[in-house]
């Protein structure tokens, strides 16, 4: 890890790293929920180069969260040397029929039980990586972060994802060019109830695919069917015997009965589509 060198023509992006690291020296002892996505990660490596003096990472284990994510985080921290603590937090009962407003009552309920972590080692801020991007989706997290008190440093400062990309590049972060991912519970349909079994089987799924070397990839989960979703230049790549002589009996191996690929490829929120028309509408509830 280091502070980037950027070429003369990025003398926005330049400006845009250093507003970040004033802002971040600026709000004192200070936490980051960090989850050991990309942006959590740029966030977690801007504060230690600022630096801020006094600084946790704060990791949830969640059983709709993967273990290998997890892993990869924990690691990264302890790479650079920043403190961190992964607090294990039980499912909330309240998202286990998988309701549309499910990350909202996720968040509130992870961002307390930060807020109890903070009030007892006295830290006044809690930061998360939202980014500029997060705000054009369907994010009903976005208003727990409101009601939480949580500062969003990198969104404050208008960073996008490519320009954190590029960041993390010129950083040498590993996370660099790392796939965007989102919790399991975004694997299942909305108003489907959800079990810890099911969180393991689409986790196991994923990371065998990963390990075949399809990197974007998603098992979205319909009952007993498995709809695999992967960059859409490499349908075809999927869909070869070989290939699927490999995938399908493992799929089923897990408790899948039908496995099939979906021939748009992936497209983040494919399963928001119902919702959406909601909230474009403004019918949408919380």
């Amino acid at each position: 890890m280091r502070q980037p060198v950027l070429k003369p023509s990025q003398s926005e992006l330049k400006q845009k790293y250093e507003n970040l690291l004033t802002l971040l020296r600026s709000l004192g002892d200070s936490a980051i929920a960090y989850s050991g996505g990309v942006d959590s990660t740029f966030l977690l490596a801007a504060a230690k180069l600022a630096p801020v003096e006094n600084l946790i990472a704060l990791t949830m284990k969640r059983p709709y969260f993967a273990d290998w994510e997890l892993e990869e985080a924990v690691r990264f921290a302890e790479d650079i040397g920043a403190e961190h603590r992964v607090i294990e937090i039980p499912v909330d009962e309240t998202i286990r029929n998988n309701p549309y407003d499910r990350c909202y009552r996720c968040k509130t309920f992870t961002f307390n039980a930060f807020w109890e972590v903070l009030n007892e080692i006295k830290y006044d801020t809690l930061m998360d990586g939202t980014i500029t991007d997060d705000t054009g989706e369907y994010r009903p997290g976005l208003q727990a972060v409101r009601e939480q008190n949580v500062r969003s440093p990198l969104r404050e400062t208008g960073f996008t994802k490519d320009e954190i990309r590029e960041l993390c590049r010129a950083m040498d972060l590993p996370v660099w060019d790392k796939p965007s991912n989102t919790c399991l519970i975004t694997r299942i349909p909305y108003n489907t109830h959800v079990s810890d079994e099911d969180f393991r089987q689409i986790e196991l799924a994923e990371l065998f695919l990963i390990r075949e070397g399809f990197d974007l990839v998603r098992v979205r989960k319909h009952g007993d069917i498995a709809r695999i979703e992967v960059d859409p230049e490499r349908i075809s790549e999927l869909a070869q015997p070989d290939i699927m002589n490999r995938i399908v009996p493992y799929l089923k191996s897990l408790g899948f009965t039908h496995v099939s690929i979906d021939m748009v490829g992936y497209k983040t929120g494919s399963l928001d589509v119902d919702i959406l028309k909601n909230v474009h509408n403004g019918n949408e509830q919380r």
